[in-house]
């Protein structure tokens, strides 16, 4: 299994308030995390560190106590979210500037040839099989319930002024409703993590392609090619390819 990650804090922002976390090669725990925090100076970054290590942190110290199976392992991740959730909202009510931060936040887990995801926010998980692009989670974004409804297409939610309205994010109030879900994670297939700073930059088709033309540095590639067409957001790429 191949790991390569890359946060950038693009060409517009002053600060990177994108975090992540990816195990060391020799870690028998394959967990990987990525979080966009949102918020006023220094909120967002606190905000998406904080959910970043309080996940792992859960996962890390209660795997072992579950079975492995299918519905315990989703209710781990579950666990984990409201966990990183809890400790980020009380944080925002200790410090007044803090107190609109929040982040989104993608956790997978792979076990046994499959990928148990957690998800709030806009930040992504995609898999990339057999030459398809998929992507896996569904943004909870004002944008992407308009598309869901029919209101809009797939070319004007890409233009669509509150592209950046989330409908849910992890850390605003005392309780969420994470989804999470388990998919198959087989022989060559390659999973791609991103923070909307690249999304925003590059549609689905060209994330693949460039996947496809740059075996070996994919990750840099991605984040240059979100630069150039504006950078206007932190940009932050995990890939896991199951060679």
């Amino acid at each position: 299994m191949r790991v390569l990650a890359k946060s950038d804090i693009g060409r517009a922002r002053e600060m990177n308030q994108d975090s992540f976390f990816i195990p060391d090669a020799n870690s028998e725990i394959k967990l990987y995390i990525l979080a966009d925090g949102m918020g006023g100076y220094k909120g967002g970054e606190i905000a998406s560190s904080l959910a970043v290590t309080s996940a792992k942190h859960y996962i890390v110290n209660n795997i072992q106590k579950v079975k492995k199976e299918k519905e315990e392992i989703l209710a781990l991740v579950k666990s984990a979210m409201e966990y990183a959730n809890l400790v980020v909202f009380e944080k925002s009510r200790e410090d007044a500037e803090l107190h609109d931060m929040g982040t989104t936040l993608d956790i997978c887990l792979i076990l046994n040839n499959r990928v148990f995801i957690g998800h709030i926010g806009d930040s992504r998980v995609y898999r990339i099989r057999k030459n398809i692009i998929r992507k896996l989670t569904s943004d909870h974004s004002y944008v992407e319930k308009l598309l869901k409804e029919g209101s809009i297409t797939k070319e004007e939610a890409y233009n669509h002024p509150k592209k950046n309205m989330l409908m849910k994010a992890l850390g605003c109030s005392s309780s969420i409703e994470p989804d999470v879900m388990c998919k198959g994670f087989l022989k060559d297939d390659i999973l791609l993590m991103c923070s909307d700073g690249l999304t925003n930059m590059l549609k689905d088709n060209e994330i693949y392609d460039i996947l496809l033309r740059n075996p070996v540095n994919p990750e840099k590639v991605l984040v240059n090619e979100a630069n150039k067409k504006g950078g206007l957001d932190n940009i932050t790429v995990i890939i896991v390819d199951n060679v």
